[in-house]
């Protein structure tokens, strides 16, 4: 006799409190072990059981999670592909099958955080819906073991299927959740020693290429109308957030608690109505979510309430890595001139400048509200630079015997910059900008407290400060075509001594074709700005052009890479201190330094 919702539940938290990864993994598949098992074990992390339960209604859902311990208040999202595989099993319109996702947390054997994934199909007494909550009781079709990827890279993806196929695990479909923008590669395992016969191996991102091959089909071919139509709604998303931004409901909602919609309506001057069904758009997207508690959702206004949630988070003004600037930007001039993207694809030629008459660089500084705004949105991918201050070029630099000098070229507000001076008490900075940004670099510099150890300087690429140690191209070149991005590194290879370094922070086209937000900022680049996106190889040979040598890439956050280039060498030359060129310590002095 199956066991009942409340048990099964009960089970699940106990697997996940007493299991990890290093010993999980060989007793669902046996044949893995010795280096495989640790590569496997290092590239996904055990993440959670997941489980399909029926509830009567809301009350009961919070019930059946109280009494096992697991939070209530759980944020839940709408379930693509549980939904679809129940209404392919039971010939089920998918409409019927209203399927919420939640993830109460609960901590491993060494206090990890994990979860319990509970689908939850809300199946009324007397429902029609009852005989499929008995069949899927009595055999658990969607019980699994689920293991996230720590680097959701293509590759990775691919390699890990390719092992687990290999040892017999079988594909047993997956899909794309776009509310959650994450992908899911199910697999049934035969033979295995720890009650759970399927892994799902989760991946952030749209891995619809990976999937494809999972499948054995193309991404959507099963619902092609269904997912074209989902990519055509893709503009009211940009707009959907970029108003939530605009009416500053990220900062009038409660951080601890739910916000009811008609108190959220008073606060920020809108109305009620129109508010819920913004709000009801933007939880399908998980940017809020729609509070359950009885109290809230039996108001008298009838429009629930809704809790911001970590996503919602980033479009505060007052978040430490707000993007709330981005949304503004994206939704805003960029967005109208996407409307003439035929006219970029037809000439080759910036759309935005077809619209606005001129570049949007030349556009925003007439414009001292855009320009600023263009300013914060740029910071506001600042997460991207976390890892920068530890590249062991700017460490070097920092423990050299003597002071060191980053120049940070057409360097913004001087998020970077600050970032690296912070980190590294030792060095000293440069800043080279527009005349009207320079300002704010030194109020912001000023603000942490490294403004004295840093020079600004006003000019373009053509007035690059010789001497410098290490100098910084951070999400510049992609602004430009081949001839002037040569043009620029030209400078650069002008004015850096014989061991200096030179840092590129760009994001990377993949060559296998693979999805990829560089494939995306491509379009973006090539519509409004006039520049591109480019694969390493590519750099390598604007590079080589410029008498600059590529000598190694590494990764970093937001799918971005830090490239690393110094002088070609010539063969049998050698600089001042009598080391050939290009072969001193990682970020030694210049010349002149």
């Amino acid at each position: 006799m199956p066991l009942d919702d409340a048990a099964r539940l009960r089970a699940a938290a106990d697997f996940v409190r007493r299991h990890d990864s290093d010993t999980l993994l060989p007793l669902l598949l046996p044949g893995l072990h010795g280096p495989e098992l640790a590569s496997v074990a290092a590239n996904c992390r055990f993440a959670h059981v997941g489980l399909l339960v029926f509830p009567r209604d809301q009350r009961h859902l919070r019930d059946l999670l109280a009494v096992n311990g697991l939070a209530e208040d759980t944020p839940s999202c709408p379930s693509v592909v549980v939904r679809e595989r129940l209404a392919r099993r039971h010939r089920r319109d998918v409409a019927e099958l209203d399927v919420r996702i939640l993830r109460p947390r609960v901590h491993g054997p060494a206090d990890e955080p994990r979860a319990v994934e509970v689908f939850a199909l809300t199946v009324p007494a007397g429902s029609a819906l009852e005989q499929v909550a008995a069949h899927e009781r009595a055999l658990d079709h969607e019980a699994h073991l689920a293991f996230a990827l720590e680097h959701p890279d293509p590759l990775v993806l691919r390699g890990l299927c390719a092992v687990l196929t290999r040892l017999g695990a079988r594909p047993d479909g997956g899909g794309y959740n776009p509310h959650e923008n994450g992908t899911v590669l199910y697999f049934a395992t035969p033979d295995t020693r720890c009650g759970y016969r399927r892994i799902e191996l989760y991946a952030p991102g749209d891995h619809r290429e990976a999937l494809a091959a999972h499948t054995g089909g193309r991404p959507g071919a099963d619902r092609p109308a269904e997912t074209l139509l989902h990519l055509l709604t893709g503009a009211w998303t940009t707009q959907a957030l970029a108003a939530f931004a605009r009416l500053r409901l990220p900062e009038a909602m409660d951080v601890t608690a739910p916000s009811r919609t008609r108190e959220l309506a008073r606060r920020t001057a809108t109305d009620p109505r129109s508010l819920a069904t913004l709000l009801r758009y933007l939880a399908m997207l998980g940017v809020v979510s729609e509070a359950e508690h009885a109290e809230h959702t039996e108001a008298a206004d009838g429009h629930g309430a809704f809790r911001l949630t970590d996503l919602g988070r980033l479009l505060r003004a007052d978040a430490p890595d707000t993007m709330r600037p981005l949304a503004l930007m994206y939704a805003g001039p960029f967005y109208g001139s996407f409307a003439a993207l035929d006219h970029s694809v037809r000439t080759g030629r910036p759309a935005f400048d077809h619209l606005f008459g001129e570049n949007h660089f030349d556009h925003f500084a007439r414009d001292p509200e855009l320009a600023d705004l263009f300013d914060r949105s740029m910071a506001a991918s600042s997460r991207m630079f976390g890892p920068l201050p530890d590249h062991p070029v700017i460490t070097a630099a920092a423990q050299a015997p003597t002071p060191r000098t980053v120049v940070d070229v057409a360097g913004g507000n001087g998020e970077l910059l600050g970032r690296i001076l912070t980190a590294h008490p030792s060095l000293r900075g440069t800043l080279l900008e527009r005349p009207h940004v320079i300002e704010a670099a030194r109020r912001s510099l000023g603000s942490l407290g490294c403004g004295a150890r840093c020079d600004y300087r006003s000019g373009t690429f053509a007035d690059l400060p010789h001497g410098g140690d290490v100098y910084v191209l951070s999400r510049i070149l992609h602004d430009w075509d081949d001839d002037r991005c040569r043009e620029i590194l030209r400078h650069c290879a002008r004015a850096m001594g014989a061991r200096a370094d030179l840092l590129i922070v760009e994001r990377l086209l993949p060559t296998d074709g693979s999805p990829s937000l560089a494939t995306a900022w491509d379009l973006h680049m090539m519509c409004n700005v006039g520049g591109r996106e480019r694969s390493a190889e590519h750099y390598a040979r604007l590079l080589a052009d410029a008498g600059l040598e590529l000598l190694d890439r590494t990764p970093l956050p937001l799918e971005a890479h830090v490239l690393h280039a110094r002088r070609a060498a010539r063969p049998g030359a050698a600089d001042a201190h009598g080391l050939p060129h290009g072969r001193g310590p990682a970020a030694g002095g210049s010349d002149s330094g």
